[in-house]
């Protein structure tokens, strides 16, 4: 989708979409733009009037169409903030979202956004307003249909949308960052709605490979060099699948004045059968999504390359396919991992663990970063926890999960901190080996896998991220289509901008 920014009104787009926000807590008087004067003149619509006899009030979302005689503009919409001063920034990018599901329901594919009149009072919320709503659009947009042939009737694309703003030349410029982290969370979503046909690791390290461009450096290890590194770990993973594994860094430089590095790491496990532990057929569906962590990490590196972000980071993705055959991981294999401790391997399908532990031994050995965050779609459990609204967090470190908690609820992307106790360490005692990949009873699934991965992270501040039940929806919400929402780029885009990056 096109983002115009326009000083005066254009005659060429199919809708008018006009935000308004009430006057304040106590009075149902709304703020409309200052254009609106001009619309009036040009459609011959008393928009005032038509707002009293539809009873429009303005409660937050709130939609009134108004059709019109002429072709273009046919319809003008006003959506409503509701309060002002309850309008906060996740307000505002459902507001985006809630008017691209306006044009499409009006069939325009192109219209003209005007946003209330500015009164210099504004909170900082409200002072990116007009941003906020443009990326919640943004957002809403992303549709992954390229593998139909016929495309939906009922879906019709918005493809330009011009947005009136007095303070055109400033918002351009930040607008710069905005779109940097739509075009990385599109990226994301655009590997995690791809089949496991097509994003094997190799196809995905290539697609890594292609973001050189912007300026991150990008490194894939293939089978024989992690061979040499000793991560029997990960290999034993992809021991079954003909696709070769591959582990790719990639490294944006993007701060002179520090010689910190700070390290993200990704699941990506391409298709998960679940290996000679097979899973039920129909707990295969939705498989494909188990290289989500990875995926995040990808488009979290894309942004901070777009938006040239001054800091320096290192992404670390774990590339496998979990397959039957006749060579694949047994149960009770024992496997020495990169740090040299040893996992019993009771069952294969708890693999995305074993990925994490080589990569992480890998990351916190090679690049001594000031702290490690690794993303996954680890367990089952964790959707049955949190369902789809929190992603868990566990961590040994209290101020880095303040930091991105706060960064979750200011995006929307909410973390729930979960505990790690030596109690819960226990139960992956293994009798013949260091430690075994489940635990010994039914419960804490969430808890023990993160447990496992803490073995490995050698006393660097870390943060596991367990995505399991944000990363997909069956259906669309305020922000998303169904299918991948994205989750993890925007919190920690944020994390870093609020705590890392000089201003």
């Amino acid at each position: 989708m096109e983002i115009k920014f326009i000083d005066k009104p254009s005659d060429n787009n199919l809708a008018t979409i006009l935000v308004v926000k009430c006057k304040n807590a106590n009075n149902k008087e709304l703020i409309l733009p200052n254009s609106t004067k001009d619309i009036e003149k040009n459609t011959n619509i008393v928009i005032s009037d038509i707002i009293k006899a539809q009873n429009y009030e303005g409660e937050y979302g709130e939609v009134l169409v108004i059709p019109t005689a002429k072709k273009n503009p046919a319809n003008i919409v006003l959506i409503s903030l509701g309060n002002q001063t309850n309008a906060n920034t996740i307000d505002q990018l459902k507001i985006g979202g809630k008017i691209y599901d306006s044009l499409q329901q009006c069939k325009a594919y192109s219209a003209s956004l005007y946003f209330p009149s500015e009164d210099n009072k504004h909170s900082e919320d409200e002072q990116h307003m007009p941003l906020n709503i443009l990326l919640g659009i943004l957002t809403k947009s992303f549709y992954f249909d390229q593998y139909l042939t016929k495309k939906k009737d009922d879906f019709l694309k918005v493809q330009s949308i011009d947005a009136a703003l007095t303070n055109s030349d400033q918002l351009k410029a930040e607008f710069e960052k905005i779109n940097a982290i739509y075009q990385g969370c599109a990226f994301t979503k655009t590997l995690v709605s791809e089949p496991g046909n097509v994003l094997t690791p190799e196809n995905f390290a290539s697609r890594c490979q292609e973001l050189s461009k912007l300026g991150l450096k990008v490194e894939i290890l293939n089978e024989e060099e992690m061979t040499s590194l000793n991560m029997n770990a990960l290999l034993g993973v992809a021991r079954g699948s003909r696709n070769k594994p591959k582990l790719v860094v990639m490294r944006w430089e993007g701060s002179q004045d520090s010689n910190e590095t700070l390290a993200f790491i990704g699941k990506g496990v391409t298709f998960d059968t679940g290996g000679l532990s097979l899973k039920p057929a129909n707990a295969m569906i939705g498989m494909k999504y188990d290289m989500a962590g990875a995926a995040v990490v990808a488009g979290l590196m894309k942004t901070l390359a777009l938006r040239k972000a001054k800091v320096n980071v290192v992404g670390v993705l774990g590339l496998v396919e979990n397959m039957p055959g006749g060579n694949a991981q047994r149960p009770e294999d024992i496997v020495k991992t990169m740090s040299g401790q040893t996992v019993e391997v009771l069952n294969t399908d708890a693999e995305g663990r074993l990925v994490l532990a080589d990569a992480l031994w890998y990351t916190q050995d090679k690049f001594k970063p000031k702290f490690m965050i690794n993303l996954a779609t680890l367990t089952g459990a964790m959707v049955i926890t949190l369902a789809d609204q929190y992603a868990g967090i566990f961590s040994n470190d209290d101020q880095l999960v303040q930091k991105l908690c706060d960064a979750g609820y200011k995006t929307g992307e909410k973390l729930w901190r979960l505990p790690l106790d030596k109690e819960y360490d226990k139960m992956i005692d293994s009798k013949i080996a260091d430690m075994q990949n489940i635990s010994t009873g039914r419960g804490a699934g969430s808890i023990t896998a993160a447990q496992f991965l803490q073995r490995f992270v050698n006393n660097v501040p870390w943060a596991h991220l367990d995505i399991a039940g944000v990363t997909d929806s069956s259906k669309k919400s305020d922000l998303n289509q169904a299918g991948a929402t994205g989750f993890g780029v925007r919190v920690l885009n944020q994390f870093l901008e609020d705590y890392y990056e000089k201003k």
